[in-house]
């Protein structure tokens, strides 16, 4: 299983939209909208990487609103 925090910019006014409707998203763990340089923080995991790397461009980019994604793979050292 891999884990990842996906760090979301988004339009002005959009991160509460933009929160809601990734949490609908398969894979998904949580969402939350932040303050700060990022609007949107989202907790995913998936069987692989290339899963995740999936869920990310085909599902959540596509979210009207999105205007950056920065995914931050878990790592257990």
């Amino acid at each position: 299983m891999v884990q990842a925090y996906i760090l979301i910019q988004t339009e002005v006014g959009k991160a509460s939209n933009v929160a809601e409707v990734i949490s609908a998203i398969d894979g998904v763990v949580q969402a939350e909208d932040v303050t700060g340089p990022y609007d949107v923080i989202v907790r995913a995991e998936a069987d692989t990487v290339d899963d995740l790397g999936r869920m990310v461009v085909a599902s959540i980019q596509k979210i009207e609103g999105i205007t950056r994604t920065l995914t931050c793979p878990v790592v257990h050292l």
